[in-house]
Parts: C-alpha cells; structure tokens; sequence
C-alpha cells in the first residue's frame, strides 16, 4: 500500500486505488469544492489530482519528504512544508511563490482557514504557531514538552486544536490557550473537526481514536454570564444577585451570542432568542 491512496465511496467501498507516490503518502486534502485532490509524499513531489483519480499536475518536486499540506481559502493556491520553510505556490503557473522559515526544527503539520484566512504550523521544535496569507507571524507558543504532531481549525476559525503527546490543547484564533486536556494517547497526530465545530477526533499513536467536545464557552453582556456547561445545557447567571438559571435543550449547541439584552442560541436543528428584559432572574424565551 505504499505510496497509493484509496478513494472510497460514502458506503465504504473502495471504488478506485491509485498510486501516487514513491515511498509513503503523508497527506492528502479535498480543495473547499470536493473537485480536486492535493498529495505529497515521501518523495518531496506535491500533486494535483482530480475527484476521479485522474494526475492533473505535480505542482512541486524538492529533495526532502513534503510532512503536510493545506488548500488556500479560494482553492487558488498550496501550502506545504519543506523541512522548516512553509511554502505557498498558486497553481497558475509563473505565478510568484511564497516561502518563508517558520520553524527551528521539522515542520510536522499546517493547516489554513478559509473564513479568517490563517495558518497554523506545528513543529519538532515543539511550537505550535499561527501566521497571516503573507507570512507574517501572528503567534508562537512557548516551546512544549514534545513536538507538536498536530494542528486544526474550527470550521469558522474561532478556535483551532493542537495535539501532542498525551496532550490535546484547544486554542482560539490568536493562540490564547482555552483548554488542556493529558489523554494518556500517545501523540495525537491527526486532528478532524465536526462540520459544526463541537467535535474533535484524533488519531493517536497507540491505535485509538480520542473524541473530544468543545464546552465551558462563556458570554458576557452587563450583569449577566452565559456558560455552555454540557453540550445540551447552559447557565446562566446574574451576576448582581448570583441567581443562576440552566438552559437545557434538545440538542447539542452549535453557535450562541449575548449582546443589546437578547442571547441567541444556535443548535443543530433549531434557533432560540431568549431576553432579559422582561425579568431581572431570568432569561424568557421570546422566539
């Protein structure tokens, strides 16, 4: 199985394998579209493929393993590692390519946004950061106990997880740290968000794969704090006589936002619009 890949349908079945590369494929990604396929490999090769397996184009050729890759937001453009450059090359050809240093050791993993724009690098020079389309740094973590073997975005791009070993991290978009969880893994080395963005999975190193949801997210507005205790349920309090209040519905929450006396809640089949207008303990349901 070295150097192939297999595409698979919806059911499971393996409909096509093609091979692709000399020696082990280390990534593969989808463009936005689901309309082509990004390789890269052991052999330092960078490939373009189209949904059927079909070789469009090798974008790129370098003397060192290409460790991972991510499509730009309009599908226009590549991000891959080489060793510790980060490079950007557009798939017109001539057009100006982009490279940079963005780490003291291997870079292990990247991944780029399409809603805010930014990248994320990880590294075994145990950093983990996130930079602008143009290179420019944003945010370098202190180093870690270990390399950092992943990095993901959140769909919308408000927070991105980070994994290494026996360590799960989630990070917002300027890389102040949320949470940390010390699953005893191994190191995580892949990291898949749930279209929603509630969900984590990571591929571990000791075979496993470790689920994770996003809660204890926290809105403000005046004297009231909303806070997503359990994928289901909020509470709320008020903070100028500490009366606290639990939300709970039906299913898990998605999106929420509390501003000008009302908090929206999104959940993955409904949406609520709550006011504290009409009580100075409560929250009412006006929607």
């Amino acid at each position: 199985l070295i150097g192939k890949f297999h595409l698979i349908s919806k059911l499971g079945r393996v409909e096509k394998t093609v091979e692709a590369h000399c020696g082990a494929v280390l990534a593969g990604r989808w463009n936005y579209e689901g309309t082509a396929l990004v390789t890269v490999g052991e052999d330092g090769q960078i490939k373009i493929w189209s949904k059927t397996g079909m070789l469009r184009s090798t974008l790129a050729q370098q003397g060192t393993p290409v460790y991972s890759v991510a499509w730009g937001p309009d599908s226009e453009k590549v991000l891959y590692t080489a060793g510790k450059q980060l490079i950007i090359k557009p798939l017109q050809p001539n057009a100006k390519v982009l490279q940079w240093k963005a780490h003291d050791g291997i870079i292990l993993k990247v991944d780029w946004n399409s809603v805010n724009d930014l990248i994320l690098s990880a590294g075994e020079d145990c950093k983990y950061k996130v930079w602008d389309s143009d290179g420019r740094p944003l945010y370098s973590s202190q180093p870690h106990e270990h390399p950092i073997t992943s990095v993901a975005w959140a769909p919308d791009g408000e927070l991105f997880a980070v994994g290494s070993f026996h360590t799960l991290r989630l990070c917002d978009k300027t890389g102040w740290s949320y949470a940390l969880e010390k699953p005893s893994t191994g190191s995580i080395f892949n990291i898949a968000w749930s279209i929603d963005g509630t969900q984590i999975a990571g591929a571990c190193g000791n075979g496993h794969v470790v689920f994770a949801h996003v809660v204890e997210q926290r809105w403000e507005w005046k004297n009231f704090q909303v806070t997503l205790t359990k994928r289901r349920t909020m509470q709320v309090r008020n903070v100028l006589n500490d009366a606290v209040d639990l939300l709970e519905f039906r299913d898990r929450v998605i999106k929420a936002s509390l501003n000008y006396a009302h908090l929206v809640v999104s959940t993955s089949l409904q949406c609520y619009v709550f006011s504290t207008r009409t009580g100075i303990h409560h929250l009412y349901l006006i929607s």
